[in-house]
């Protein structure tokens, strides 16, 4: 869900991926929707989709404008909760277009570099979390809020994060749904570098030049072969993926997620009834 709250249809403008070569060898990709703290709308991950891989460069610097890299995916063109499309709507959503984008991301065979240079909450953070590396301004906040939204995270999402920072930390995200900052995710592992906010852009492309002028065939092996590692030890058998993808589309479903989106755009606490 995105941070910016809900704004009528026809007063929404879709965000748009700005692509720009900073470096040789760089490209850099910028989340622009300031209406909606860069929420990932259907545009913007499409073109994630349409333009990793038609991308030339040995490394690519994905980041986002102003004080926010990404509110999460936007569900702010859902039908209203009571509407009788409001389950499938959500689930065809988040299943599709913002897996797709992501799954761009993780394919893409040279290095990727996220670079936070304001808030990523929820599938801002799994985005970011796609990325090979990520460097953050130390002014910066971090979160997973499905608890505070009455959302089932897919499994998939889940894993990225026990790779990356380990089960009992992950626990600590999802269930407490507080916000991190950078020092602490720099502790955990969540972010790899950690910067002074009026140098992180300068930091972030020296880092980036730095990681385009190494050997391309070690980059693009060694990320295959870490990759390749990480599928093989996360694999779930078809049962329990069925359970799990069963339980994701539940919550879709739920009274709690409707109420999550309602008082979200009323600007209030959700009131919970475990249904």
């Amino acid at each position: 869900m995105s941070a910016g709250g809900h704004v009528p249809r026809d007063e929404r403008e879709p965000g748009r991926l700005l692509v720009e070569q900073p470096a040789s060898g760089v490209a850099r990709l910028v989340i622009s929707n300031p209406r909606r703290r860069g929420a990932l709308d259907h545009a913007i991950l499409a073109q994630f989709t349409e333009l990793l891989p038609r991308l030339d460069a040995r490394c690519v610097m994905i980041t986002g404008e102003g004080t926010t890299f990404s509110s999460g995916y936007d569900i702010g063109d859902l039908d209203e909760p009571g509407s009788s499309r409001f389950a499938d709507e959500a689930d065809r959503l988040v299943a599709h277009p913002f897996t797709t984008a992501l799954a761009a991301i993780e394919a893409y065979p040279f290095p990727t570099l996220a670079v936070l240079g304001g808030h990523a909450l929820g599938g801002g953070l799994e985005l970011a979390l796609c990325c090979d590396l990520r460097i953050a301004a130390e002014t910066v906040v971090l979160s997973m809020p499905p608890a505070r939204l009455g959302l089932v995270y897919s499994h998939t999402g889940v894993r990225k994060f026990i790779d990356a920072i380990g089960a009992p930390r992950t626990r600590e995200l999802f269930l407490t749904g507080r916000r991190i900052d950078a020092r602490t995710a720099s502790a955990w592992g969540l972010v790899n570098f950690v910067s002074d906010a009026d140098s992180l852009a300068a930091d972030a492309l020296a880092l980036a030049v730095e990681i385009a002028g190494n050997a391309p065939l070690a980059q693009t092996g060694n990320k295959r072969v870490i990759n390749a590692v990480l599928d093989a030890r996360g694999r779930i058998d078809p049962e329990t993926e069925r359970e799990l993808l069963a339980l994701r589309r539940a919550c879709f479903s739920s009274a709690d997620f409707r109420e999550a989106v309602r008082a979200f755009a009323e600007k209030r606490p959700p009131r919970w009834t475990g249904r």
